[in-house]
């Protein structure tokens, strides 16, 4: 068994396999990162209100209707696709790097890599995220997780507390948290952070799984980067390791 932490957001990947050629590519042409106009804006938003619910497709169709040269809409697509499985998220998200958008396109590239398992290209890849937008908490969660697949727990507890710190509460950020002061057996930090941040029983239950899995296991990635579950009993925690 191995230790799925992930991520966010990572998830499952489908396709719209094209015949090879890349279409949108050819119109991205600068950085792209002009103002939408108010009716892209709105059309922008009614796909992320689909992509929210779940409706990944209905999202895309919607994504599909704007310029592909502006760099929000790939953006948008990349992260569409990503969950839908295409093959077209990557040339997307590289299509963002050296525009406006190249933190989230390194990120991007990241979880893609992190969620096939290659945690060096992830690492590479989240590295220069962090550097290109260092107070955005997903990147630092992310890179954190990467850094947990690796048992590298100094710099993955760096990465945890820094993205709970940019944005409290982070959920997500607290659930991998707890998990790595789990794998260390220090069950009284781990309860003191259930408190403070309200996880509920079945994400401790989560993490105390993960932690485990990690310490059988050890070496193997494994991403959850998504929502998470809410509300908690921090006492189940301390009296878990008896």
């Amino acid at each position: 068994m191995k230790a799925v932490i992930a991520v966010l957001g990572l998830v499952l990947l489908s396709g719209c396999a094209t015949d090879g050629s890349v279409p949108w590519l050819a119109q991205a042409t600068g950085s792209g990162c002009g103002k939408p106009t108010s009716d892209q804006e709105l059309a922008l938003n009614m796909a992320q209100d689909m992509a929210d619910e779940g409706r990944l497709h209905a999202s895309l169709a919607h994504l599909e209707s704007l310029p592909p040269n502006l760099a929000e809409v790939r953006l948008r697509k990349a992260r569409v696709l990503r969950l839908l499985g295409s093959d077209e998220a990557a040339p997307l998200y590289k299509s963002l790097l050296g525009t406006c958008r190249a933190a989230e396109g390194e990120h991007g590239l990241g979880q893609l890599a992190a969620a096939r398992g290659d945690n060096n290209s992830a690492l590479m890849y989240l590295q220069a995220a962090v550097k290109l937008s260092p107070t955005d908490e997903k990147i630092r969660n992310d890179l954190g997780v990467v850094y947990l697949s690796q048992h590298k727990l100094e710099q993955a507890r760096f990465q945890f507390l820094t993205a709970l710190e940019l944005k409290q509460p982070d959920t997500l950020a607290a659930l991998n948290l707890v998990t790595l002061l789990i794998y260390q057996d220090d069950w009284t930090q781990a309860a003191q952070l259930v408190s403070r941040t309200g996880l509920t029983p079945d994400q401790v239950n989560e993490a105390q799984a993960r932690a485990e899995k990690l310490k059988s296991t050890p070496g193997t990635p494994v991403i959850k980067a998504d929502k998470v579950a809410a509300v908690a009993d921090p006492a189940a925690v301390a009296g878990r390791h008896r």
